[in-house]
């Protein structure tokens, strides 16, 4: 209808949208920490376990959920 007001969209958090991955199933990947700089001291073994994408904390889902409304729509 014409008259009719609807609530305004709610804005995506883009420094969040960048940071993480949704998966087909809904769950949220992050990278992990500690892989910039600062690698020569650290062991081979530990660069390859810090290497690749890992699951969003339960703790932090919440916080980021919120950050991404529309996650649904984001892959």
């Amino acid at each position: 209808m014409k008259g009719e007001e609807t609530m305004p969209k709610m804005k995506t958090h883009r420094a969040a949208a960048k940071r993480y991955k949704v998966t087909a199933s809904g769950k949220i990947l992050r990278r992990s920490a500690g892989t910039k700089h600062l690698l020569q001291h650290k062991s081979v073994s530990r660069k390859r376990r810090l290497a690749g994408m890992t699951e969003v904390s339960e703790t932090h889902l919440d916080l980021i959920s919120k950050e991404l409304p529309y996650k649904k729509y984001s892959r």
